[in-house]
């Protein structure tokens, strides 16, 4: 059994279709089981904020999600919004086509330009797995921690890549371990659903866990 599993997860609710009444529910079950975060869409940062205030569950939201094509101006703002209503965590999508054509330099920056403006709350970056070669996951991780990110994460779960490929796998979330320094963490997301799956990333090196099935796994 892994220990306090409770502080892997973060309880998420990022569907197109999430409502206030789902923050809700996602926050009163973070506190109940003290989660590690919630992960919510921009909008419902400070709602979010206001319902955890007090605890140590800390509010976590997505940036440039769940494609990563915004402008690094774009992205930097959506930090700065949301830090304003109180957030603490912020997991950006990479600039997937730009890391795809080798424009590395760009897809550095745009991940600096988010931990600039997150003032030393904690940044993670979703490389999107599904789309991407191994040597391609060890170069995205190598550019986030020289952009000083904080986090590598694997998936938004939203991608176009088919049901087995977009989620957080046991090699992924090794291979992402073993190509950060010791300082920075992975967080594996999309796909976990039980406390088998959990327990096998955690097994593998993962530090956090994005999954909507938070409840599911503590109680199993």
């Amino acid at each position: 059994m892994i220990e306090n599993i409770n502080k892997y997860i973060e309880h998420t609710a990022l569907s197109a279709f999430a409502t206030e009444a789902d923050v809700e529910r996602v926050c009163a079950e973070a506190k109940k089981y003290n989660f590690a975060s919630v992960c919510i869409n921009p909008m419902y940062v400070k709602k979010a904020a206001e319902l955890l205030s007090g605890t140590d569950v800390n509010v976590c939201t997505v940036i440039g999600f769940p494609l990563g094509a915004t402008s690094t101006a774009s992205k930097a703002a959506e930090v700065e919004a949301a830090y304003a209503d109180g957030c603490e965590e912020f997991d950006m999508v990479i600039a997937v086509g730009a890391l795809k054509e080798g424009r590395l330099d760009y897809v550095r920056d745009d991940i600096a330009a988010v931990v600039g403006a997150a003032k030393g709350k904690t940044v993670k970056v979703i490389i999107e797995t599904a789309y991407l070669t191994d040597e391609e996951k060890v170069t995205a991780c190598r550019l986030c921690a020289e952009a000083g990110a904080d986090f590598v994460k694997t998936c938004t779960g939203f991608s176009t890549a088919k049901d087995t490929e977009n989620r957080a796998t046991v090699h992924d979330v090794a291979l992402m371990k073993a190509s950060i320094p010791e300082n920075m963490k992975v967080k594996a997301s999309a796909g976990i659903r039980s406390y088998a799956d959990a327990e096998a990333l955690i097994l593998a090196g993962a530090d956090r866990l994005g999954t909507s099935a938070g409840v599911k796994i503590v109680e199993g």
